[in-house]
């Protein structure tokens, strides 16, 4: 009873026997992998934090390397040693390199005081003899303090250099066992050996099984641990049949009954649950079954390993074939496939299920090394199905896309990119299995699953991404348009962007290849004496965010809480606030460039070199830079000022560094160099005083007693509200037109801004005050005088005849002519 309770325990406390299997089956597996090595000594040593690692012995490195190059130029050493071999190298080449920056912030310093002295004299010229001391003195320091540094740099390009060469021998190995050419599956007597295999393995698994049960000590051992075996089946039974029905109608429940923001936020992290509880519950009864331990190797590879790791990749196929292909139709779907086609989606990914399961069986029970080429003949059937289903899931990706392209009615890029993977996974689908009859069962296998599981890793990519986009949408209330926000597009990006290590993964890449990537971005590159890496690039965002990020503090301080209570205007105040936003980037910069220690003194030639190109080629915008801050400070136009420059008239909305952005009475921006504030004539109608005059044109018919208009001209004036009284409006008598007695009224507003509006008042009040004294406002008259009026009264000549040969004779006409009778025309012969 007491083993029972302790079994009962150890169960509870499961540990997921997921940890023990391997990465990836399909790259280490007997057809698609060669060695399949991962690499877990050099992951182990490789993923260490950068901790204070101590001076390395390089006397022990030095007969560790020898020993290294030796069994590295050994032709028979195996690929697990090797593989070991390389942990250990990366181990002692992560020491090097954190050991180069030994003593850093003391050479610096050495460097500094070394410059302090002066230039070294030139030949023939000597310095007092405690300077030159002091210099011989400080350059021996640095000379005994580099050395550690050089010879971990040593050190690091030789253990670099070794676990180079190790990396092209394995990966010699993995491809030659890749195109390792095995007996054709299309042989009948190769079929007959694999079906004699499959035989054998399940024979020596019913054996095991007989041989455990005909012992009366592990048959005990069985019948104790029985009740626990049968509870966590009960639980692995209910997972797997119920639980996945019961979360896919709350799902359903909470998206009738909940808004279509919140509904496919709450929904999705809810159906993972269809993955993690079948998961967690087939191995909770696996897991206490295998903890008997009164089971052979075989099934205990099998119930250990290869059914944990197929029931996880079953339940996450199914799930993620549920919301590729849903049963229902839903705003924004990853695919626009019909009902039909969707429930043919799904049915393809459930068959692709069970052929992972059969495969990890497979992969878990019959061993290559024991069977030799037989096993590729075994997989040979699971490939062909693969393919075809392969094939199929691309001919539906290319139906989506071009389903989305005739609903938006353009050929975006996401249902181009759709159609490509259509295209290659109906291409791999059709070559995969073709290699596999030929005798190629490691690459053909090396397509097929790979694009599968590649396929499957953007599906999850597609929906984290559209979670993201849920989530942007409700947090910024977006219903619609919250993926094409910067926020979440730089999130999707990021996301796309860290599915690549594992895309690189399912198409044979080690988890020491993807490592050396990870170490060549932290080691970095050298600037001059001073080594750039990625964190430093951190560092300088980190510092540069938080300087920044108080600069916008104080800024929003001085704009809402301290400036509004001081005497300055509008202007002054946004002047102030962009001056302090202009300081805060500099130092921001300037700080973060001092606080990484990047030494960019080497660069100065350079930059010497490159100033003069830029300059011309910058002219017209440092020009406008410096226009800009010459505004902020003499502000000669202010934002909120009614200005017109260069032939544009308008407010001034905003003033940056570069440009004036002037909004025009249409509603219109115009952006205005600041060169061209600077440079032209800007007439400011409200920056330094509101008050402004309006002229307004009078005129009225000859004849009017001008003294009576100059009076009502003055009344009217004078009733305007915003019309001053001190100075007094002016009417004065500008002279005589063409058609009227010309006047103006010249008045002076309280505020400008209104003067259209007062201009507009004061002619209606005007044209009033006419009508009513009977004054006449004249429009213009002509007088039209003719030289020779009498052409008017002559009669038109005559139309000619379409039957007269020729035309009427031009000119006057004789009083005799035959033509002529009493004076009047003849008419004209007859032609009949």
């Amino acid at each position: 009873m007491a083993g029972i309770v302790r079994l009962f325990l150890m169960v509870l406390l499961l540990a997921a026997p997921m940890a023990q299997a391997q990465s990836a089956w399909w790259l280490g597996g007997v057809v698609a992998g060669g060695s399949g090595n991962t690499g877990p000594s050099a992951s182990l040593e490789d993923m260490q934090p950068n901790v204070a690692i101590p001076a390395p012995d390089y006397e022990e490195w030095t007969r560790f390397a020898a020993n290294a190059e030796e069994r590295i130029e050994a032709l028979g050493t195996p690929s697990d040693e090797l593989d070991r071999l390389r942990g250990e190298l990366a181990g002692w080449r992560e020491r090097f390199l954190a050991a180069q920056d030994a003593n850093r912030s003391r050479i610096e310093t050495l460097r500094t005081q070394i410059a302090a002295l002066g230039p070294v004299p030139a030949e023939g010229e000597t310095e007092p003899p405690e300077i030159s001391a002091r210099r011989v003195e400080l350059t021996e320091q640095l000379s005994r303090l580099q050395a550690p540094g050089i010879a971990a740099e040593e050190a690091f390009r030789r253990s670099d250099g070794l676990i180079r060469e190790i990396d092209r021998i394995l990966r010699s190995r993995d491809t030659d066992e890749l195109l390792r050419r095995s007996p054709t599956p299309l042989n009948p007597g190769n079929l007959f050996g694999a079906v004699v295999t499959l035989t054998q393995v399940g024979t020596d698994i019913v054996n095991e099984a007989v041989e455990v049960w005909t012992d009366p000590d592990r048959r005990s051992e069985i019948v104790g641990a029985l009740p626990v075996i049968l509870f966590f089946f009960a639980i692995a039974l209910i997972s797997v049949l119920r639980v996945r029905v019961w979360i896919d109608r709350l799902t359903h429940a909470i998206q009738a009954r909940l808004p279509a923001s919140w509904a496919d936020i709450v929904a999705f992290p809810l159906s993972l649950g269809q993955v993690v509880l079948p998961v967690v519950g087939v191995g909770l009864f696996l897991r206490s079954v295998v903890e008997v331990g009164v089971w052979g190797p075989l099934t205990t590879r099998l119930l250990g390993q290869g059914l944990p790791i197929a029931a996880m990749l079953a339940f996450l196929t199914l799930w993620i074939a549920a919301h590729v292909f849903p049963e229902k139709d839903r705003a924004g779907q990853i695919l626009y496939l019909s009902a039909d086609r969707r429930a043919e989606g799904r049915l393809h990914l459930g068959f692709f299920a069970l052929l992972l399961v059969a495969r990890v069986i497979v992969d878990s029970t019959v061993d290559p090394a024991r069977f030799g080429d037989v096993v590729s003949i075994i997989y040979f059937p699971l490939t062909v199905v693969s393919g075809l289903l392969l094939l199929r899931i691309g001919q539906l990706l290319r139906q989506s896309a071009a389903n989305e392209i005739a609903q938006d009615g353009n050929a975006g890029f996401r249902p181009r990119l759709i159609a490509l993977m259509g295209k290659g996974a109906g291409a791999l689908g059709l070559i995969g299995p073709i290699l596999a009859a030929v005798g190629y069962a490691g690459l053909g296998s090396m397509m097929v699953y790979p694009a599968m599981a590649s396929l499957g890793l953007l599906a999850v990519v597609a929906l984290l991404q559209r979670l993201v986009n849920s989530v942007y949408a409700l947090a910024f209330g977006r219903a619609e348009g919250g993926g094409d926000a910067l926020v979440p597009v730089l999130i999707n990006f990021a996301l796309a962007l860290a599915s690549m290590p594992l895309l690189a993964l399912f198409w044979g890449a080690r988890w020491a290849d993807l490592l050396e990537v990870w170490l060549r971005f932290r080691e970095g590159f050298r600037l001059g004496e001073t080594r750039i890496s990625p964190s430093d690039f951190v560092f300088f965002l980190l510092v540069f965010a938080l300087i920044y990020g108080l600069t916008r503090l104080l800024q929003s301080a001085l704009k809402s809480s301290i400036l509004p209570k001081t005497t300055l205007d509008a202007g002054g105040r946004n002047a102030i606030v962009a001056g302090v936003g202009y300081i805060g980037i500099f130092i921001a910069a300037l700080a973060a460039i001092t606080s990484t220690g990047l030494d960019l003194s080497s660069l100065a030639i350079v930059a010497g070199a490159l100033s003069v190109g830029i300059g011309f080629g910058l002219q017209n915008i440092v020009s406008n830079f410096v226009s800009g801050i010459i505004l902020l400070i003499e502000r000669p136009v202010a934002e909120g000022d009614w200005i017109q420059a260069g032939g544009v008239q308008g407010r001034v909305k905003a003033i940056s560094v570069r440009s004036t952005r002037i909004e025009t009475f249409d509603r219109t921006d115009v952006i205005v160099p600041n060169a061209d504030l600077i440079s032209g004539t800007v007439t400011n109608w409200t920056g330094f005083n509101l008050t402004g005059r309006i002229i307004i044109p009078v005129g009225v018919a000859y004849g009017t007693d001008t003294r009576k208009v100059e009076r009502i001209l003055l009344e009217v004036a004078e009733a305007q509200a915003l019309v001053m009284l001190d100075p007094k409006p002016v009417v004065l008598f500008m002279g005589f037109g063409a058609s009227s007695l010309d006047f103006e009224l010249r008045v002076i507003l309280r505020d400008i801004n209104f003067g259209l509006s007062v201009r507009s008042e004061i002619n209606h009040a005007i044209a009033a005050r006419f009508n009513e004294e009977g004054i006449e406002i004249p429009f213009p008259q002509q007088d039209l005088w003719l030289r020779n009026p009498e052409v008017l009264h002559t009669p038109p000549p005559p139309k000619p005849s379409r039957d007269l040969p020729e035309p009427a004779p031009k000119g006057p006409i004789a009083p005799d002519s035959d033509l002529m009778r009493d004076g009047l025309p003849a008419d004209p012969p007859d032609q009949g």
